[in-house]
């Protein structure tokens, strides 16, 4: 990837207010005099050892009132939205203290590649005061009473377990110190704590295993306990390898199709060539069962089943079945088409064209088809039986796939089990169970367990796609002020049946007051995400999708959802209007910011970045901002536009084009638990936004889409990574974290844009710039997978 650099700016802790202080970090004393501390109340569980729980339900403070002109993400976001739909069932976070001293949490959320077992691990150790190899995480299997607490989206994990895993780990340290003082025959304030060993000044010690009996209770206790305070970290905040990275680069790591699960045998599916078709009838299954390997051939919802000895096997068979299809919804679709109706489904702008006196910037942008497809293709376990089924799977929302699996197979809830599985990426894309559904059918089916995968073929042209969309705007400015911004944003339809929805729902007494009562659930989460921090008059954005595209594309909320779309639209147009302004880009945001964290990231990136610097001909800088999820992110980058750049020569069917040769991130998210998990962060949310610009996309023609697998799906490559790349994490005084999974996708994208019309001369206005130019030979869809390969050994060499 080039040379990288990253800076882990901290404030001086003397200077900051802090809500929870200590006196000695090791002691159970009260807080030092003068100072304040916040309380939380958690649950000591009744067991044979140590058990507790957080409860953050009780004394919640209530909301201001809205105030008039800012957006509603200022004041209420999605963030929000999810961390209070998991708060009823907070307190069922439980943390166990094993009798060897070790510390348990089954965590209700899904590991994708994200880094959130490791920054987990910091929290609990830090908290416990534990060494963090004796903090154990895993991966909690659905569990139906935590409601709308097992939703993994939205950057909102470490926002919203953050505190609950503090409180319960906080309780089960006091706990043990408790026990210890019965113990040593004292008071906890002569106890200290180190490494899992609770000790007093006497040479008394005991372990956590050899206490956790005693501090366990019979019964439910509600007991205050104090958290420890941030200027007393050794964890959290300081930069950590994660704690899986040796087992992912030696292949040790365990993905679902690495589970060895008895009985289940590779499967795979005959999709249809067009999106959306399903199957009629397989014209010769008895030659299809006669091949080598097959075991089994099951026609099922989504296409024709094949189980088999090998991956390869089911290949074969694929490509030998005879199949009647039906062709789907969206049969005779293509992008014109769907362009077209977008069109005509445009919101109209508030503010009359060329209105007096005033000058007025006009844009119009269109994005394509995207997939969101993650490294690991779709792969789930299922194992159904009369009486039960067992599914693993990587899932995002486990509740919601035990459920549609027990409704596919016909079993009640309790009678299906769902193991979550680390994923290796997601994107969106495991939001959704369509695997395990998938999986759980065929398993029924053919009276067998199955360990199912999608060909890489499959993903892109039957998997979940970033809706196809436009954005416009309109911008007016009279003396150097703009007096209006406006964005009408028209997309595809996007499926928020993964457990969004059902948050809306829940929540619809916050969201009534803020004027979100009564949209769907699609205005909604763009109402909750898009926040324009500019001083720009009157800003309204808003969002249609025509209701003809209902059920037409199988659509999912994509990395960072309508925000890099939407940025882009946005930041191009401000570019445009410091033009009309007679005003340097930097020059105009600056002028126009009115948030103090985005002025002090766009601040950085300029001097690290080197704003302004002199390039050659065909090359630019590029800058862009994005705010959400309680955090933000300011990009600077520069690309190469020049002919020998753009026309470099890597062989057939490989796209080059414009190069990306530096990107500059400054990143605040609050307090950054784990700061280098929050730059790997960055630097994969900068990949998907240099390929959302430059070349990744899904072309549909006729109801298929062409692309079939990475080697004409063109996400950032090697040759078009930035040589350099440096992300700066902000200071900040902040006591919790907000999002950061998906912060630097939308800015990037916007950046990289930015510097493109700077370096060309001409502002692009449809994505991927490269989308216009079919730079490869679609592959078969009848057969729908290309031959199984014979040479991976040889690759691998």
């Amino acid at each position: 990837m080039g040379r990288h650099v990253t800076t882990f700016d901290r404030p001086d802790p003397s200077s900051d207010l802090h809500s929870g202080l200590h006196g000695d970090p090791r002691s159970g004393a009260g807080p030092a005099p003068g100072l304040r501390r916040r309380s939380f109340i958690g649950y000591v569980l009744a067991g044979s050892t140590l058990t507790v729980a957080a409860d953050l339900g009780l004394g919640r403070p209530a909301r201001a009132e809205v105030p008039s002109g800012p957006q509603v993400p200022e004041l209420y976001d999605l963030e929000d939205l999810q961390t209070d739909s998991a708060l009823p069932t907070s307190h069922l976070i439980r943390v166990v203290i094993e009798k060897d001293g070790t510390a348990s949490f089954a965590l209700p959320r899904t590991e994708v590649g994200q880094g959130i077992i490791t920054s987990t691990t910091m929290i609990l150790a830090e908290e416990l005061d534990l060494p963090m190899d004796k903090v154990k995480v895993r991966l909690a299997k659905a569990r139906p009473e935590l409601l709308l607490n097992q939703l993994t989206g939205g950057s909102n994990t470490t926002f919203s377990t953050y505190t609950p895993i503090r409180v319960a780990g906080a309780l089960a340290r006091e706990r043990l110190l408790r026990a210890a003082a019965v113990l040593f025959g004292t008071t906890v304030d002569r106890l200290f704590t180190t490494g899992g060993v609770v000790s007093d000044a006497l040479g008394n010690s005991a372990t956590y295993g050899e206490l956790a009996s005693d501090a366990a209770s019979q019964v439910v206790e509600a007991v205050e306990v104090v958290l420890r305070p941030k200027e007393d970290f050794r964890l959290v905040g300081k930069p950590r390898n994660r704690t899986d990275a040796h087992d992912a680069v030696t292949g040790r790591k365990k993905f679902t199709t690495d589970l060895d699960v008895p009985g289940a045998l590779p499967t795979m599916v005959c999709r249809a060539p067009t999106h959306g078709g399903t199957p009629k009838r397989l014209r010769n299954k008895a030659a299809v069962l006669a091949l080598p390997g097959v075991t089994h051939v099951a026609v099922v919802p989504t296409g024709v089943a094949v189980r088999a000895r090998t991956f390869g096997q089911c290949i074969d068979a694929i490509r030998q079945m005879e199949v009647d299809w039906n062709p789907g919804p969206a049969a005779g679709e293509s992008d014109k088409t769907v362009l077209s109706k977008l069109r005509g489904g445009e919101l109209p702008m508030a503010v009359p064209d060329v209105p007096l006196l005033a000058e007025q910037v006009d844009t119009r942008f269109t994005f394509a088809f995207r997939s969101s497809a993650a490294l690991e293709p779709y792969a789930a376990i299922a194992d159904v039986r009369p009486d039960r089924a067992t599914v693993w799977a990587g899932l995002k929302v486990p509740i919601l796939a035990q459920q549609n699996v027990a409704q596919a197979v016909g079993l009640p809830q309790d009678k299906v089990t769902v193991n979550v599985v680390t994923g290796g990426g997601s994107f969106g894309h495991k939001l959704f169970g369509d695997h395990a559904i998938e999986a759980a059918t065929i398993s029924k089916a053919m009276g067998k367990p199955v360990k199912l995968m999608w060909h890489r073929a499959d993903e892109p042209r039957q998997g979940r796609l970033h809706p196809m969309a436009t954005s416009r705007v309109r911008a007016t400015m009279l003396g150097g002020e703009v007096l209006s911004f406006e964005q009408r944003h028209t997309s595809v339809t996007t499926d928020f049946s993964h457990g969004l929805g059902e948050m809306i729902t829940s929540q619809a007494d916050e969201l009534d007051p803020i004027g979100l009562g009564g949209l769907s659930f699609a205005e909604t989460i763009f109402s909750l995400t898009q926040e324009l921090p500019y001083n720009f008059g009157v800003v309204t954005q808003l969002l249609n999708e025509p209701l003809e595209f209902e059920d037409v594309f199988s659509t999912g909320s994509m990395r960072n959802i309508y925000s890099p779309d939407t940025c882009v639209a946005s930041e191009l147009t401000i570019d445009q209007l410091a033009r009309k302004a007679g005003l340097d880009p930097l020059a105009f945001r600056l002028k126009f910011l009115k948030n103090e964290r985005v002025i002090a990231a766009l601040k950085t990136v300029a001097r690290e970045g080197g704003w302004g610097r002199r390039m050659p001909a065909g090359t630019a800088q590029g800058i862009a901002i994005h705010k959400e999820y309680k955090g933000c992110t300011a990009v600077l980058a520069e690309i190469d536009c020049r002919p020998q750049t753009v026309n470099r020569d890597l062989g057939k069917e490989t796209v080059t084009g414009p190069r990306v040769t530096k990107v500059v991130i400054a990143v605040d998210v609050g307090l950054a638990i784990n700061p280098r998990g929050l730059e790997a962060q960055m630097q994969g949310g900068a990949m998907d936004g240099i390929a959302l610009t430059l070349t990744s996309s899904c072309h549909l023609r006729d109801g298929r889409f062409l692309e079939a697998s990475w080697d004409n799906y063109f996400y950032t490559r090697q040759w078009n990574v930035p040589k350099q790349l440096e992300v700066h994490v902000m200071p900040s005084d902040s006591e919790t974290p907000g999002g950061a999974g998906e912060a630097a996708v939308g800015s990037t994208a916007a950046a990289v844009a930015c510097a493109y019309a700077r370096a060309t001369g001409r502002v692009p206005t449809s994505f991927p710039i490269n989308h216009d130019q079919l730079s490869f030979k679609p592959k078969s869809f009848e057969p729908p997978v290309p031959p199984s390969p014979t040479n991976g050994l040889k690759l691998a060499r």
